[in-house]
């Protein structure tokens, strides 16, 4: 029997952000993520299962061959990267916090833009953070494998 190499799921998801400090606020409140580094350059929040959202100051992006070296632990160079504009991350929650995850929203007056039921029976939550970016927390159901 031959061992077939898999990629195991997504380690880090990033968004780039005008306040660092602000955004970090922002999701450490909402859903209560752990700072794994932060210093002026970057933030490493921890998301359950072994995931990390990683929050980059926009004035980063436009500075190409930049070396970040989050809070003293790189030995390297981290290729130049960004994004521009409103971009996407999706965190996923049990079916039965739907309703949790509302009024949550609601109680810190944060607008849904859009609350979706999708046909193999998953619900999504579209809202923005600071920076305009949508988030969606979604529930199994949505794709085959979720």
């Amino acid at each position: 029997m031959t061992h077939k190499q898999i990629v195991n799921g997504v380690v880090e998801s990033v968004l780039y952000v005008e306040n660092l400090a602000h955004s970090v606020k922002f999701y450490e409140d909402l859903f209560g993520f752990e700072k794994e580094i932060m210093d002026e350059m970057i933030c490493v929040l921890k998301v359950p299962n072994q995931q990390a959202l990683i929050l980059f100051p926009k004035s980063i992006a436009a500075e190409p061959g930049r070396t970040t070296s989050p809070a003293g632990t790189v030995e390297g160079v981290i290729p130049p990267h960004g994004g521009n504009g409103r971009l996407h991350v999706a965190f996923s929650i049990a079916a039965s916090d739907l309703d949790f995850w509302e009024q949550r929203l609601a109680d810190r007056n944060i607008a849904i833009d859009s609350k979706v039921h999708w046909k193999r029976g998953g619900w999504s939550l579209y809202f923005r953070d600071p920076d305009e970016h949508l988030l969606e927390l979604i529930t199994p159901g949505l794709w085959s494998f979720y």
